[in-house]
């Protein structure tokens, strides 16, 4: 038996490939099914069962079109009732493959209701489980996804399915859907893959021997949910269509659809060195993907500008997983139109400027961010807050906004919401607000 596992570091998720005889099992793919098929086809392997863990609220799913493609059977948690056919796994109702191979389904609710784990047997002996946002690594899946008034109860919940997990042999190696990087998880951890026995040996959430404790624990320092997210349930409920093309025409600047959202993904410093009045800058990287459907409305056409060197193809296939598929064009040749402005500061020349008795510094990291380290008289306010609440009234037009997070990403970011609100953003690049912090200390 072979696990191949498929990183998508922007999201924080893996998909599995399972290979036995043969024979494959596909795990909680995501919606770019060709690196997944290829892989099956490079071993030789015929895809006989797909698997879903739960409808998922952090990409859109891949399964039914890798299933239908492949020839293979879908299987879905059998409370998830999606429309469309698949076949629905009940909890403990074994699912036989060939040459021994067992897959049991074990329902493991709390991340969602329907929420399904599988435990891999060969020849009657458990040797692997597929946790999808159950049991994860140093953690546990979020329970807060579908809304505050069900978070509490799905805790409780999930406090239950972690010890169901955790009653397997120690040996039975843990693979989860949810990592590090995505916000479907209770806490970060450095880790993908794990062990049963290690969870129960380092895990501190397996600690809290009591549901209400357990849930007072997973709920105490709720992280915010990606505005992307409440679109993700109801395209896996209803089946989304395949992966739009990922090649997209050249446009130039004034043949650029009315509608569409400007989106440049060119490095920070060519962005502040000049881009489009009104874009939104939000440089290629892997979580690309998980900040453009964060910050901008969903499912309205896109365009993106970028260097002829910078893989475009890549952005595509990033917003394509969160059901961004309106993507018109790319423009690499801005020429003359590139008037929008900001100042790119290094950590000293930064402190100085914030020294100042009339500077106004903006913090845009997450709030558990700043309540871990902060500059005193900051005004903070969460990045994607900046466009769903506005820019804070405490900062003014009329001198420069200082703008710092924890590497200058997202304060580039912010840097363009500010400057086409009519502020003089500067920002601190390269470092983070505790390190700006312990300089303006010393």
């Amino acid at each position: 038996m072979e696990i191949v596992s498929f990183r998508t570091p922007g999201l924080g998720d893996q998909t599995y490939l399972l290979t036995h005889d043969g024979q494959g099992v596909l795990v909680d793919p995501q919606r770019d099914i060709d690196r997944f098929l290829t892989a099956a086809a490079e071993r030789d392997v015929q895809l006989r069962f797909v698997l879903e863990t739960h409808l998922h609220n952090d990409y859109v799913s891949g399964a039914r079109q890798a299933a239908q493609r492949a020839g293979a059977e879908l299987v879905l948690p059998a409370a998830a009732g999606p429309a469309y056919p698949h076949t629905p796994a009940f909890h403990l109702e074994d699912i036989q493959g060939g040459h021994g191979l067992t897959l049991r389904p074990i329902h493991t609710p709390g991340h969602t209701p329907e929420h399904t784990s599988y435990l891999v047997l060969v020849d009657g002996e458990p040797v692997a489980v597929f946790s999808g946002g159950s049991l994860l690594v140093a953690s546990a899946g979020r329970p807060d996804l579908l809304g505050p008034e069900r978070a509490r109860s799905l805790a409780k919940l999930q406090h239950g399915s972690l010890h169901r997990l955790a009653g397997l042999p120690r040996d039975v190696e843990l693979l989860p859907t949810h990592g590090e990087g995505s916000f479907c998880t209770a806490s970060g951890a450095g880790r993908y893959t794990s062990s049963i026995g290690a969870e129960l040996d380092g895990n501190p959430f397996l600690a809290v021997g009591d549901a209400e404790a357990f849930a007072d624990r997973l709920l105490a320092q709720p992280l915010p949910i990606p505005a992307f997210y409440r679109h993700m349930g109801p395209a896996n409920t209803f089946g989304a269509p395949p992966m739009p093309p990922v090649d997209v025409p050249e446009l130039t600047v004034d043949g650029l659809p009315a509608a569409a959202h400007v989106v440049d993904i060119r490095p920070r410093p060519a962005l502040a060195a000049g881009h489009l009045p009104g874009a939104l800058g939000i440089e290629l990287r892997d979580d690309f993907g998980s900040w453009a459907g964060w910050l901008l409305p969903h499912a309205e056409p896109v365009v993106l500008v970028a260097d002829r060197d910078q893989d475009v193809a890549e952005a595509v296939t990033q917003l394509a997983r969160i059901g961004v598929d309106g993507v018109a064009g790319r423009v690499h040749d801005l020429g003359a139109h590139a008037t929008a402005r900001f100042e790119l500061l290094g950590l000293d020349a930064f402190a100085e400027r914030a020294a100042a008795a009339d500077a106004q510094l903006l913090d845009v990291r997450m709030p558990a961010e700043h309540a871990a380290a902060a500059v005193a008289g900051a005004v903070h306010r969460f990045l994607p807050d900046l466009l769903a609440e506005g820019i804070p009234a405490e900062l003014d037009q009329s001198h420069p906004v200082l703008v710092a997070c924890g590497s200058g990403r997202r304060a580039a970011i912010a840097a363009t919401v500010l400057l086409r609100a009519g502020y003089q953003p500067v920002v601190l690049d390269g470092v983070g607000v505790p390190e700006l912090a312990a300089t303006l200390s010393a």
